[in-house]
């Protein structure tokens, strides 16, 4: 991995500890859709109980971005992950010893929270750090990463359960975490603050210095829309939703939905990693991000059609097609990195991400609202299913129309 200003091995070994919190972050994240089977009779909850839990770390995750963008401005990747991280080992304690709902979602706020920093540090990291076309590259491999986070939260924890129980996974998750600050803190750099182009280097005038900036450019507000529905709904659906639906619409059993999620995220994991690899030779050809997500969108959104008219008659198959072709909205941001100046990459990245996991949380939640809801009128639980899931396509149909009708771009202000 070349870079800008790090020598390779440097390079390699800084991705590697950052890589390694943020794959922790994406099993923690994705686990939901495995144990439900298992949490939902243990604690007697409803469609919409499942969609709060799981939207809950998202809910924390979403709750910190803004404050979080102007830390790792001001004090760089190091300091901040590895005091966010405390408050995933918190929520990993917590998550253990729960005995009510409530427990629960307060174990999961804590663990969103605490985790975070787990993408956003090593983007703010790399702007600087890597050239450009490198980031493309360091940005799809970090997402490969969490699909492998995820992968580990399917099959692997499934197999576990009989044999140890549900609690002493998070205990060891609780351990994972620590082990990851201990790496971060040997192996990341230290931060040297710059200047903005506003203002000279020193502290920025309160946490949302900056943000007026992000939140006022053209390409930024473009992006928005497809960052809420199109990649919050493409986390929502692949970390919660894809698993009960293979089981209350598809009728797997919780091993084969828990197997059908684990051949997902190995797609994803192949796919992100093709996408590192391709990136820097389509940038070298003048395709772009916004190029790839015109023409990738769409694709995407014929395989939502084909959930919403099929139903039971899908199943992984269709699942992983799912999350493979809304894959190209995940360059969506480093596109939106590389619109600022490396001084505001940190709140740039985290205003997005801000957007994105908001949309996880409102479509997690909202989803499950939906399936409760079309089953009180009296439909069958495919049905629910499917009429959430059609109002989902719509909203994402709006947000590529609204990508398509703006003209900006994200021209690198270096």
């Amino acid at each position: 991995m070349s870079d800008a200003s790090l020598s390779r091995k440097t390079a390699v070994l800084v991705f590697l500890a950052l890589a390694f919190a943020y794959f922790l972050s994406a099993m923690v994240r994705a686990i939901t859709a495995t144990l439900s089977p298992t949490l939902i009779p243990e604690f007697n909850l409803q469609a919409r109980d499942l969609g709060l839990l799981a939207g809950g770390y998202f809910l924390g995750f979403a709750a910190t971005q803004l404050p979080l963008g102007h830390w790792l401005d001001r004090h760089g990747p190091k300091k901040v992950v590895a005091c966010f991280l405390s408050f995933a080992v918190m929520g990993s304690l917590a998550f253990a010893v729960a005995t009510k709902f409530s427990d629960l979602l307060i174990a999961r706020i804590l663990t969103g929270i605490g985790v975070s920093a787990c993408l956003m540090a090593p983007l703010t990291g790399f702007r600087r750090w890597l050239a450009s076309a490198t980031q493309l590259r360091a940005n799809s491999w970090m997402l490969m990463t969490g699909s492998m986070g995820m992968l580990c939260s399917t099959l692997p924890v499934q197999w576990l359960l009989p044999v140890m129980g549900w609690r002493p996974m998070f205990w060891g998750l609780a351990g994972l975490n620590v082990l990851a600050i201990a790496l971060i803190l040997w192996q990341v750099p230290a931060w040297r603050a710059v200047a903005t182009p506003a203002q000279p280097a020193g502290p920025s005038p309160g946490w949302f210095g900056g943000y007026r900036d992000v939140w006022a450019h053209p390409y930024f507000r473009r992006m928005v829309p497809l960052g809420f529905f199109s990649y919050g709904g493409l986390l929502a659906m692949q970390t919660l939703w894809a698993g009960p639906w293979m089981v209350r619409v598809s009728g797997y059993s919780p091993l084969e939905a828990a197997t059908g999620l684990f051949w997902i995220n190995v797609t994803m994991l192949f796919t992100f990693w093709a996408w590192g690899w391709l990136n820097p030779w389509l940038s070298r050809r003048g395709w772009h991000a916004n190029m790839l997500m015109t023409w990738g969108i769409p694709l995407n959104l014929l395989v939502q059609a084909v959930l919403v008219a099929v139903g039971p008659g899908t199943g992984t198959l269709a699942w992983a097609l799912f999350c493979m072709t809304n894959s190209v909205v995940s360059l969506a941001q480093p596109a939106v990195g590389l619109a600022f100046p490396p001084a505001l990459a940190g709140r740039a990245l985290s205003a997005f991400n801000l957007v994105i996991f908001s949309g996880v949380f409102a479509v997690q939640w909202g989803f499950g609202l939906l399936v409760d809801g079309f089953l009180l009128l009296g439909v069958t639980t495919p049905q629910a299913f499917q009429a959430a899931m059609g109002l989902f396509l719509m909203c994402s149909a709006a947000a590529y129309v609204f990508f398509r009708a703006v003209r900006a771009d994200n021209s690198n202000p270096r």
